[in-house]
This record gives structure tokens, sequence and C-alpha cells, in this order.
């Protein structure tokens, strides 16, 4: 008898709980602005304080908060960007370009005698 009440019910996929008396906390949309100028919401809940920079889902921009904490952290990743050096910065601190060329003539000499090419 037991087996033919629970005949149907899809048992763990729904829940047989209703919306009554459910009281959800209070949320919050905050607007993130992308260098394109696109504007994106994210919902927090209203006690949470919002990153000042946040990744948009659909295009994967980053976006930051239009505020003063916005421009600040925007002002910070800009001036770590610009920072960062290259293989070539490194490269060209420690020889010159006169140098770098002498060497890539040496190592093409020497590939192409491997294949057995003529040097020019």
């Amino acid at each position: 008898m037991a087996e033919r009440t629970l005949r149907g019910a899809r048992i763990g996929s729904t829940s047989l709980q209703g919306d009554e008396g459910i009281e959800l906390s209070p949320r919050l949309r905050i607007e993130y602005l992308t260098d394109k100028g696109t504007r994106f919401g994210v919902m927090f809940d209203a006690d949470a304080e919002p990153p000042a920079e946040w990744v948009d889902q659909r295009t994967g921009e980053l976006g930051f908060l239009d505020d003063e904490a916005g421009r600040a952290a925007r002002a910070e990743f800009e001036g770590k960007e610009s920072s960062q050096r290259t293989h070539w910065d490194m490269l060209i601190e420690r020889r010159s370009r006169e140098e770098l060329e002498e060497l890539l003539q040496e190592r093409l000499a020497l590939l192409r005698s491997r294949r057995g090419e003529k040097t020019k």
C-alpha cells in the first residue's frame, strides 16, 4: 500500500514545500561600469560590502564601481597593468640592440649549417 502513495511523486527532484512564510533577505543591486562604457548590475545582500571590481558574466569584461572606491580600484588596476615588464623589456635591460642582432645572426648561421644551407 505504501508503494502506491509514492508512485509518480518524483521524490528528490522537486520540493513539496510552498512559498508561504518564507521571507527573503533584503537585496541591493550594485551597478558596475566597464572600460567600454557598458553598465551591468549584480545583486548583493543589503548588508554585504560590494567589491570595487567585478567581472561581467556576459562579456567577461572587468567592471568597476561608479564611485570613489571604484575609481581608486581602477587607478590601482591600471597602475599594475602599466608597470608589468615583458620579456622584451627585461632582455633590453641586459643587452643592447646591436648585441641582440649579432646573437641572432650567429644562431641563424648555426641553424642553417645544421640544415646544410649556405650562409649569406
